[in-house]
């Protein structure tokens, strides 16, 4: 992981500018960052089920955990294919971007079966799907940038470059979506399923395009000069972005919060929303989960 790990935060950058001030947190008055446990290798992957409880994964150690909303963590998962971005279908199913084998998987509620939902592209090995996000329809957007692993037997790069894809809810078709980027990482789209973010942090820069009838994607924008590893929404609108702690952006790109985590978890891998009331932020960094009351809600799950 140290590789990886230096590779990300070579990459990632932030602006120079003076942060300014929001017109009002999105945090909740008083709130302050608590550390829920550690002495984990790496977490990455935060994601929420319909109740509320929070799965990560400790990809060195191959298990995906839960922390409940009771506040209980547990084994979810073990071995789970070096899981690492994840997030939950409308069925209640994990959709987890499974490393060992560069994979997407689809895990059972109660994670005992898991079906390969994609395992190549044009006949050759993925280069590593790395972060997902389930789009209303079914469908899922999948990041595929390249960090060569410990586990893996290649040490070259299959496909032709790092790019993005997207999977029809049908499973029938696999298309490359945006193929112009340096190293996508992070995604994350609307509720509404029209607008899809995406962080080039190869580039430093995070993306907003428009999301087509048919999948395709169209309009790129630049939201920001910021990479980012994970990332999250609000119901506001308003942008999660990770690596050095959490920097939150506005619609129009403006840096309007920054959320510092312990130097002794310098790496910001993830974010989610979670909790009873999903408006408790989970953050995975390196060997250690933290949380954080919120003002706002997640966006995915926002009622």
């Amino acid at each position: 992981m140290k590789t990886a790990l230096l590779a990300l935060t070579a990459a990632l950058t932030l602006p120079a500018t003076a942060l300014l001030a929001a017109d009002h947190s999105v945090l909740a008055p008083g709130a302050k960052l608590e550390k829920l446990a550690g002495d984990f290798k790496f977490t990455e992957g935060p994601t929420c089920d319909a109740e509320g409880n929070v799965f990560f994964t400790d990809q060195p150690n191959d298990r995906i955990l839960k922390w409940s909303i009771e506040g209980k963590l547990s084994t979810f998962m073990q071995p789970a294919g070096r899981a690492n971005g994840m997030c939950f279908d409308a069925k209640g199913n994990m959709i987890a971007c499974a490393d060992e084998k560069c994979e997407l998987w689809s895990i059972s509620p109660d994670g005992q079966t898991k079906t390969v939902l994609v395992k190549d592209y044009d006949g050759k090995l993925l280069c590593g799907p790395n972060d997902v996000w389930v789009h209303p329809n079914g469908g899922l957007y999948f990041t595929d940038p390249f960090y060569k692993r410990p586990w893996w037997k290649h040490d070259k790069m299959p496909q032709d470059g790092q790019h993005v894809y997207f999977r029809s809810a049908d499973g029938k078709t696999l298309t490359r979506v945006a193929t112009d980027l340096k190293q996508p990482n992070g995604i994350v789209g609307a509720p509404d399923g029209k607008t899809l973010f995406v962080a080039d942090i190869g580039a430093r820069k995070t993306y907003r395009y428009g999301i087509q009838p048919d999948g395709t994607l169209a309009n790129k924008t630049l939201l920001c000069e910021l990479g980012s590893d994970g990332m999250t929404l609000d119901a506001e609108g308003n942008l999660y972005l990770t690596g050095r702690g959490v920097s939150v952006f506005d619609k129009t790109g403006k840096k309007i919060e920054q959320i510092d985590v312990p130097m002794e978890d310098g790496w910001t891998a993830n974010v989610c929303f979670g909790g009873k009331d999903k408006q408790t932020l989970f953050i995975t960094a390196s060997k250690s989960l933290y949380a954080i009351q919120m003002r706002v809600k997640g966006a995915n799950q926002a009622k």
